[in-house]
């Protein structure tokens, strides 16, 4: 790919096309971290460097959730480094995905014990996006393979100021925080008035220490379900659906 073709094809302004995010994160995205953190993402694909996901999929979670139809925020760290899998949503993998990664899997476990919906045969969560539920990272991209190799990048200007933008909205929403990482997140968003559902990351190995936050058992989805319900909401169908072709036995 040329030079001019990979310019384009990181142009901030044309990879996040949702107009209540573009118009709300703008001062943001044209911001010199901002900025330069395109410019470092241009280095490296320049350089041959492989980024996941897909640049065009980049801003899938504000693109697949409109600002004004959020209801629910799923926080997480950084995409999947595994080629194929990643594409914009956090926890999600492409459809045609199998096995599944060890995260999203206990989470669908998770589903499962809450609320009898078996999900294991489609990773791919944009349903869950379509209903309202911002599946975001803390940062964006990843190199291929390396886990956490963008963080400090600059990413989390932007996505901290998303949580921020969501914490001031005049609705109710509820936030979900995995692990002490997304926990850290509780200082843009306003605890008084939004619902906080914490619990430790569903990978993590040391459940004990904070017995209350255990992960399995903490019934999520269902205590999603039970607040939008009281604020006169649908509830979230958390059933995937994958095209029957894409699913691997």
């Amino acid at each position: 790919m040329e030079n001019q073709e990979i310019d384009a094809l990181i142009d901030f302004d044309r990879i996040i096309h949702e107009p209540g995010w573009k118009a709300a994160l703008a001062d943001t995205l044209t911001s010199k971290p901002l900025q330069a953190l395109r410019r470092r993402l241009l280095s490296e694909l320049k350089a041959g460097k492989v980024l996941h996901p897909n640049p065009s999929e980049w801003f899938n979670a504000f693109n697949y959730t409109p600002l004004n139809r959020v209801r629910v925020v799923i926080l997480a760290q950084d995409p999947y480094p595994t080629p194929g899998h990643a594409h914009g949503l956090c926890f999600s993998v492409r459809s045609n995905v199998q096995p599944l990664p060890k995260s999203l899997e206990n989470i669908f476990r998770e589903l499962k014990d809450d609320l009898g919906i078996n999900n294991n045969k489609c990773g791919d969560l944009t349903r869950w996006s379509e209903q309202g539920v911002l599946l975001l990272n803390a940062v964006l991209t990843v190199e291929s393979g390396k886990p956490g190799s963008h963080h400090g990048w600059g990413w989390e200007r932007l996505t901290d100021k998303a949580i921020q933008i969501l914490s001031k909205q005049p609705r109710r929403l509820v936030f979900v925080l995995w692990g002490t990482y997304a926990w850290e997140k509780c200082k843009f968003i306003d605890c008084r008035r939004h619902e906080i559902l914490m619990a430790y990351h569903p990978t993590s190995r040391n459940q004990r220490k904070l017995p209350h936050r255990r992960f399995f058992g903490s019934r999520p989805f269902s205590k999603i379900n039970q607040f939008l319900e009281a604020q006169g909401q649908t509830p979230i169908d958390w059933r995937t659906s994958c095209p029957k072709h894409s699913r691997r036995t």
